[in-house]
């Protein structure tokens, strides 16, 4: 078995695994939020949190060692055009990410107390669900042209 073709593989079902799981988690949030029902809004933000934890997190620290490791395996310098641009795109996308990832663990917690109390959700929230999409958009983006980079390898 070819070690190349087997990380490779996982380098792939790992970057779609993390896209994919940001993109619903945003999508059932993003309308779990348009809703208004505290409750409903408690437990997306909740599963949220965790499929960030569970597969969002470990994906992406999966694909820039992998992805170093496979650059380096098939010969490319990473001074590449694309390479860099690819590495940066990341980077910029994590960096959006871990204050999502901070802003959604603080709005589920903020949602299930309002729940509890019967309450609705406070002014802070609904600041912090901007936040998060204004966060989000960018990182997706970047997301997206990285994975545009990794197939077509342009000349830059």
């Amino acid at each position: 078995m070819n070690a190349y073709l087997v990380v490779k593989t996982l380098h792939i079902l790992s970057a779609t695994l993390m896209v994919g799981t940001g993109f619903g988690s945003a999508f059932y949030l993003f309308f779990a939020n348009r809703g208004r029902q505290s409750a409903a809004q408690a437990e997306v933000a909740r599963l949220v949190v965790r499929a960030d934890w569970w597969f969002t997190t470990p994906a992406g620290i999966f694909q820039p060692l992998s992805g170093l490791w496979l650059a380096r395996q098939a010969g490319w310098p990473l001074a590449s055009g694309w390479l860099l641009a690819s590495i940066g795109l990341f980077l910029f996308a994590g960096l959006c990410w871990l204050p999502v990832l901070r802003l959604q663990t603080r709005m589920a917690a903020m949602a299930h107390a309002a729940v509890a109390a019967g309450q609705p959700l406070p002014a802070r929230y609904w600041r912090y669900a901007r936040y998060w999409e204004c966060l989000g958009y960018p990182a997706f983006c970047a997301m997206l042209a990285v994975y545009f980079l990794m197939v077509l390898k342009p000349t830059m």
